[in-house]
């Protein structure tokens, strides 16, 4: 079981578990509270609705990004602190592959990326084997949305998204696990 946190797009969190799913996932949008307190409540709250107690934890899905560096780097601090007092480890997945997660089909993810910017990410056929995403590029950064793949190198439908679901964090992060693939490496933001 994972606690999964993603702020690249407002605050959310799940607990998930690889054979149940997802136990509880929460979500604060851009309504003016302090993402940080937001987030504390948030994470309290999901623990309280899953029934999961805190240590049978395996870990902490981190949301990666791309987005703002205050947003995402929130997030990356509170899955560090988290994990570290549970003495548990943080994987990191990148958020426009866990919104890709369940696309059946190839599209572009695009996303704010704060500092007004936007994020895309081009994704192909899912994998056959597990069902993961299958990232054609890395993700780039524009100024504007309609600069995404101007070149249609790609050709897919653009999927725009306000969100990313902690949810889909946490079960691309046990999905990836089950799978022996690897975790992103670092968290993906504007500065």
């Amino acid at each position: 079981m994972l606690l999964a946190i993603d702020t690249s797009l407002g605050v959310s969190v799940a607990v998930v578990d690889r054979d149940r799913g997802i136990l509880a996932e929460l979500a604060a949008g851009h309504d003016g509270r302090d993402r940080s307190t937001a987030l504390e409540e948030l994470i309290v709250e999901a623990l309280a609705q899953s029934g999961v107690e805190p240590g049978t934890l395996s870990g902490v899905a981190l949301g990666t990004g791309p987005g703002s560096a205050v947003a995402v780097e929130l997030g990356a601090a509170a899955a560090r602190g988290f994990a570290a007092a549970l003495r548990k480890p943080v994987v990191r997945v990148l958020a426009h592959d866990a919104v890709a997660l369940d696309r059946a089909e190839p599209a572009i993810v695009v996303t704010q990326a704060g500092e007004g910017l936007w994020a895309w990410t081009p994704y192909g056929e899912p994998d056959p084997e597990l069902g993961l995403p299958v990232r054609l590029a890395e993700p780039a950064f524009v100024a504007a949305v309609d600069q995404v793949d101007r070149d249609g190198l790609f050709g897919s439908a653009r999927f725009e998204t306000a969100a990313v679901s902690a949810g889909s964090v946490g079960m691309l992060a046990e999905r990836l696990f089950a799978g022996g693939r690897t975790f992103a490496r670092r968290e993906l933001y504007v500065v």
